[in-house]
């Protein structure tokens, strides 16, 4: 397969991972819709056995995830939240977790209703000042896992600050990069050890796919959670796999929209006269704003904001107005 290292993102993201097919030239992928495959002789196989564990199009896609993160390895789950939970399977009862308190809500709630139930303890603490984890460090620590921009209010959390700590501690750094898509950040090269994304936003782009990935360069790490991937079988199929494969050729060009319509949007509703507070990192004086301009290429198109007096009935009126 030809190196695609040395190109720039877009065309990795149009040829990263994918081959024209041997049998017929096609160019695209195929979408290898089975669950089974032939083998020469009992174990005796071309590397795929059973769909759950391998499959052509998924393998394709893994490889250009892996390129665009930077990452040696990529594993492709059947949701964001799968690929979450196989980061949380690798704690033992003890263990503790250092998250931020600004958070998504389904990782929240998995933390708190799922592995919290198995006797893993998490800190959700101001992460906006990567020296307040040290804190909470102690030997039962085993996992730092972040977001950056933060889901909902856009904090931005120091990147390499925060995996310097993980690594001067032997602690795992795990990134949630969905509200920056590889294209304006890339965590790994930041010193991240473990790279989640949720396919089904910005990577997928198109609405018409739930996915979630994993990426990383740690042979331990990879080999531990494709037990965990293969085990659990919170895998996507053949067809989601090539819709991403196809949705994440534009990724670039949307990207630059996205930020560019961010923007937009963000400088309009700063002088609004019914707008309190606005969540986006880039205005100069935004918090950790020149932390964003040193670990994001641009600052994204997700926003959000509090409404003046604060009242539910309002934010429901927005909300319902919406297209």
């Amino acid at each position: 397969m030809e190196d695609t290292s040395k190109f720039g993102f877009g065309t990795k993201a149009i040829h990263a991972g994918q081959e024209p097919d041997p049998t017929t030239g096609a160019i695209m992928t195929p979408i290898f819709q089975t669950s089974t495959y032939t083998q020469e002789s009992p174990g005796t196989h071309k590397g795929y056995a059973y769909a759950r564990g391998k499959n052509p199009t998924r393998t394709a896609l893994e490889k250009c995830l892996a390129e665009l993160e930077g990452a040696k390895y990529a594993l492709c789950f059947s949701s964001g939240m799968g690929a979450t939970d196989a980061v949380a399977k690798l704690l033992r009862p003890g263990d503790e977790v250092i998250t931020g308190d600004d958070l998504y809500g389904g990782t929240y709630r998995m933390f708190t209703k799922v592995f919290a139930n198995f006797g893993i303890k998490f800190h959700f603490i101001d992460m906006k000042d990567a020296n307040n984890i040290k804190k909470y460090i102690n030997e039962k620590t085993k996992l730092i896992w972040l977001e950056t921009p933060t889901n909902p209010t856009m904090q931005i959390i120091n990147i390499e600050a925060c995996a310097k700590i993980a690594k001067e501690n032997n602690i795992i750094c795990a990134v949630d990069n969905t509200f920056a898509s590889p294209y304006l950040q890339n965590p790994l090269a930041l010193g991240a050890d473990i790279v989640m994304h949720s396919v089904t936003k910005y990577l997928g782009g198109h609405s018409d796919v739930i996915m979630g990935a994993l990426c990383l360069s740690d042979e331990s790490l990879y080999t531990q959670l494709a037990f965990i991937h293969n085990s659990c079988g919170a895998t996507p199929g053949p067809m989601d796999s090539f819709l991403v494969l196809r949705g994440i050729k534009t990724l670039h060009i949307r990207m630059e929209r996205h930020c560019f319509n961010g923007r937009k949007v963000a400088e309009f509703l700063k002088t609004h006269p019914k707008i309190d507070k606005l969540y986006w990192p880039g205005f100069p004086d935004s918090p950790n704003h020149d932390i964003a301009k040193k670990q994001m290429r641009d600052f994204g198109g997700m926003i959000s904001f509090s409404l003046k007096g604060n009242k539910q009935e309002d934010a429901f009126k927005i909300a319902s107005s919406m297209k």
